[in-house]
């Protein structure tokens, strides 16, 4: 049977690809509701984005509703600088149709979860964290009722916006610990694994020969992706962080994990956002499953095959 998800993000287009995977596969995710933040581009463009890609895949049926237009505690930053002024760019997409759900994301994260019985429901959030926490903050009787938040975001060793922190844990570092803080069942998709799945013209022409509509724009996207990553000094190509998340869900055979306790630096001068993990020894306690290793060509191999699917 499918699990029901509620899909948070910010597009970007790793999210977009995570999106498209997740609509590729309905045998294993049955998508509840899109959910977006402000992170790597202001909510405005998320939203607009995340509903362009349900259009582009035939999938105007899936709601998507807006959540939080900043972080809780300290100014927005966004990413254009990665994912251009649209957070699409590379592809030329039309205007949504598609219309905002009037319900807020944090109710709709807080009624999905409560409507449905404990533990069938999951939560994928690869952007900043805020709305996942408000929601966990207005209603806490959802953490125990989760079958399992997936969070994509940060880093045992160096991040990508600081030397210390990953993106989404440094845009809203006071989210990030509420959620880390909550008890919730965390699985923790960080850089050190993301960064094993990368971009390479070779991966690139077997996407765009698929020769689908939406093959062919995730070609153009993922180019201009690559091409700016590349240019920002990153040799090894674009690394798909968002889509390792959903890669999870659908084959947990792809990766290894370890059981860790994360705690999540807040207010510190060189450290905001920075991911402290520690693993216990064997019978402590340990909050969060930690992905560690992946089968990267397992992943191409699984996200080809899906996109095949459009």
């Amino acid at each position: 049977m499918a699990r029901k998800l509620v899909l948070d993000c910010d597009p970007g287009q790793d999210d977009a690809l995570a999106l498209l995977l997740a609509l590729a596969s309905p045998e294993e995710i049955a998508l509840a509701a899109v959910t977006t933040v402000a992170g790597n581009v202001p909510l405005e463009l998320a939203s607009a984005n995340a509903r362009k890609i349900l259009e582009l895949a035939g999938r105007p049926e899936v709601p998507v509703h807006a959540g939080c237009a900043r972080p809780v505690l300290v100014p927005l930053s966004t990413a254009e600088a990665i994912h251009g002024d649209s957070g699409l760019d590379g592809v030329d997409l039309p205007p949504p149709r598609l219309p905002l759900a009037s319900e807020h994301a944090v109710r709709t994260i807080v009624r999905t979860i409560a409507e449905h019985p404990p533990g069938t429901v999951s939560l994928c959030a690869i952007g900043p964290l805020t709305n996942v926490a408000l929601a966990f903050l207005l209603e806490p009787a959802i953490v125990p009722r989760l079958a399992e938040i997936v969070v994509m975001g940060g880093a045992i060793g160096l991040g990508n916006v600081t030397p210390a922190a990953e993106f989404n844990f440094w845009v809203d570092p006071h989210a990030a610990a509420v959620v880390f803080g909550s008890g919730a069942p965390i699985t923790m998709v960080p850089l050190d694994l993301t960064r094993r799945v990368r971009l390479n013209p070779e991966r690139l022409a077997r996407i765009r020969a698929l020769g689908n509509p939406v093959a062919r724009a995730c070609a153009d996207f993922l180019a201009f992706y690559d091409a700016r990553c590349r240019a920002r000094g990153d040799g090894e190509g674009a690394a798909l962080h968002d889509p390792c998340a959903l890669a999870w869900l659908l084959r947990p055979g792809l990766f290894r994990a370890r059981r860790a306790r994360v705690a999540i630096e807040t207010e510190g001068r060189f450290c905001r956002g920075r991911s402290v993990v520690s693993f216990p020894a064997d019978g402590d306690p340990a909050e969060v499953r930690l992905l560690t290793e992946i089968d990267a060509e397992g992943f191409f191999e699984l996200l080809i095959a899906r996109l095949a699917r459009f």
